[in-house]
C-alpha cells in the first residue's frame, strides 16, 4: 500500500460516515426538491477550503460541483442526491440497528453519496501537491429524467465516472440498456350495467398485455431481457365503464441487446394488437432508450480494484448493472461509467431499503483509492 493511499485511510472517520449518512437519509430529497440536501452536502464540503460551485439545473434545483488537484481530472465521482417519492412520509427516515441504516435512500444512493464524500474529505488531508486529480459531481434529478447529468455533460466528459449505485460493492463495467413504454387506451364510457354498449379500457389494456407477455421476444432469459409492467391506471367516474386506461413499462436490455430492434418488435405487437382487438384505440409512445455497454476488461480502474479488494477482505466479482441509471448517459456522451457502490437493488425503492455501515466504509476506501490509482 502507498504511503498516500495509507495517510488516506487513516482519515476515513467511521463516526463522520455514520454520521453523514443517517443525516442524509433524514433529508426528504425526492427529485426535484432536492435544495434542501445539496445545502447540507455544501456546507460539509466547504470545510475542506476546496470551492465547491452550483451548477444550475433549473430554478433552486442545482448540482454541486467540486475538483482537486492540479490539471482537469480524468476522474469524477458521481453520485444522485435525489431519491424516489416516500412510500409513508412518516416513516422514511433513517434508523440504525447493528450497523444497518434502513430509510429512503440508504441504498439508492445516499449510502454511495455519503461513502464519497467521506473519500473527499479523507483526500483532503493530503497537501495540495498529493492530491490526485479528482473531480466530485452530485447531480439531482436521476430517478427521473437525468436531467441533473444531462446539465454537467453540457460543460464537461470526463474519461471515467465512477457512480456510486448499489452493486453490493460489486463493480460494474458493464451496464443493461433501458427502453420505457407508456401505452394509453381510450374506451367509450357507459354505465356500468350495460357494458355491451361501451368499450372497457382495463379490459382493452389487459388483452395487449397478454399478447405482449405471449411474444416470442420475451421468451429470453432475464440475463437477456427483463420485463416489468411498472403502473396501471385508468379513469375513475363511479359507476361506469372507464374510458380511459394507462400502463407503463420497463424493459431492461442486456448490452448485446440493441433498444431500436426491441422497439421495432414492440411496435408490431401493438400493430397486431389493434388488428385483433375489436375498437382498439391504442396509443404507444417510447419515452426514454438507452443503449447498454459493456467496457474492455482490462483498464487502469480494474487494475486497482485487483489490489486492494484483498486488503478489504472482499472477494472481487464484476457483474452488470441491471437497472437504469446515469451511467447510460455518461456512456452515450463518450465517457466510460464503473457503476460501484454500497447497498443492493433488491431492496432500493422499497419500504426495507437499506445498506450497512460497513459496506457504505469500505466503498468510502474503494472510492479513495481509485482516485489515487
Amino acid at each position: 500500500m502507498s504511503s498516500r493511499l495509507a495517510q488516506v485511510w487513516g482519515a476515513i472517520d467511521p463516526q463522520r460516515l455514520r454520521r453523514t449518512l443517517m443525516e442524509m437519509v433524514d433529508i426528504y430529497s425526492p427529485s426535484g426538491k432536492e435544495e434542501d440536501i445539496q445545502l447540507y452536502l455544501e456546507e460539509r464540503l466547504a470545510r475542506t477550503g476546496i470551492p465547491v460551485r452550483r451548477q444550475v439545473v433549473e430554478e433552486e434545483r442545482y448540482n454541486l460541483v467540486a475538483t482537486m488537484g492540479a490539471g482537469t481530472p480524468a476522474l469524477y465521482l458521481v453520485g444522485h442526491v435525489d431519491t424516489v417519492a416516500a412510500w409513508d412520509i412518516e416513516e422514511y427516515a433513517a434508523v440504525e440497528k447493528a450497523g444497518v441504516i434502513r430509510g429512503l435512500g440508504s441504498a439508492d444512493m445516499k449510502g454511495g453519496c455519503a461513502a464519497m464524500v467521506e473519500a473527499w474529505l479523507a483526500l483532503a488531508t493530503l497537501s495540495e501537491e498529493q492530491r490526485p486529480a479528482l473531480g466530485l459531481l452530485l447531480v439531482v434529478g436521476e430517478e427521473e429524467n437525468g436531467d441533473g447529468s444531462l446539465r454537467f455533460l453540457e460543460e464537461l466528459r470526463p474519461e471515467w465516472v465512477v457512480i456510486g449505485e448499489p452493486t453490493s460493492l460489486r463493480p460494474a463495467f458493464s451496464h443493461f440498456g433501458y427502453l420505457e413504454v407508456s401505452l394509453v387506451i381510450r374506451g367509450r364510457r357507459i354505465h356500468s350495467s350495460l357494458p355491451e354498449l361501451g368499450h372497457n379500457a382495463i379490459e382493452s389494456m389487459l388483452r395487449v398485455l397478454l399478447q405482449l407477455a405471449r411474444s416470442p421476444l420475451f421468451e429470453q432469459e432475464p440475463s437477456q431481457l427483463v420485463y416489468s409492467i411498472r403502473e396501471m391506471s385508468s379513469s375513475r367516474a363511479g359507476f361506469v365503464v372507464p374510458d380511459r386506461c394507462e400502463a407503463w413499462i420497463d424493459l431492461h436490455l442486456s448490452p448485446q441487446v440493441r433498444p431500436t430492434e426491441v422497439r421495432r418488435e414492440l411496435e408490431a405487437i401493438f400493430a397486431r394488437a389493434r388488428d385483433t382487438i375489436k375498437g382498439l384505440d391504442l396509443e404507444a409512445s417510447f419515452d426514454f432508450e438507452a443503449g447498454g455497454y459493456q467496457l474492455e476488461g482490462d483498464n487502469r480502474l480494474r487494475e486497482v480494484l485487483e489490489e486492494i479488494y484483498p486488503r478489504l477482505h472482499l472477494p472481487l466479482e464484476c457483474v452488470p448493472f441491471r437497472s437504469h441509471s446515469d451511467g447510460n448517459l455518461f456512456y452515450q456522451a463518450g465517457c466510460r461509467p464503473l457503476i460501484l457502490g454500497p447497498g443492493s437493488l433488491e431492496t432500493a425503492h422499497t419500504a426495507e431499503e437499506q445498506t450497512t455501515l460497513v459496506e457504505v466504509e469500505a466503498a468510502a476506501r474503494i472510492y479513495a483509492a481509485l482516485a489515487l490509482g
